[in-house]
């Protein structure tokens, strides 16, 4: 069971590090800024400084399902998401820049729509291997 709550909260947060970050790429390209390197290297310095400044402690614990600690804890990482495209295309116009977090963002919702089959996937391993949930070491 402890697995289950595992896919569920990775899932969700890969989800929502990919739109935040697709978030971000669509700012900026309604925003008219054009993918170059000095961009890629603010979005990465974004990513540092929200690494430097992230919580120590857990104080929000779930809300609405989300384990909100562990999503602030990994939110650095939306900056970096939303630059790696960026350095595959240097160069691509503002709306091309939209449309890198448009795909993202898709990316994003497909990981969501998937977590049933993921967790169909981690059924069919665990009846296929003969775990029925059984506790080791009283665990």
């Amino acid at each position: 069971m402890e697995t289950e709550m595992a896919i569920r909260s990775a899932t969700m947060q890969v989800t929502i590090l990919l739109l935040v970050a697709a978030g971000l790429l669509l700012a900026l390209g309604v925003a008219g800024v054009p993918a170059s390197l000095p961009l890629v290297v603010l979005l990465l310095a974004l990513a540092g400084g929200l690494y430097l400044t992230r919580p120590d402690e857990g104080g929000v614990g779930f809300v609405v399902g989300i384990d909100v600690d562990s999503l602030l804890d990994s939110l650095w990482l939306a900056p970096a998401i939303a630059a790696a495209p960026l350095v595959l295309e240097l160069g691509a116009t503002p709306e091309e820049v939209q449309a890198l977090g448009g795909l993202l963002g898709l990316a994003g919702m497909a990981n969501y729509f998937l977590r049933p089959v993921y967790l169909l996937a981690y059924g069919l391993v665990r009846s296929l291997t003969g775990d029925s949930g059984r506790q080791v070491n009283g665990r």
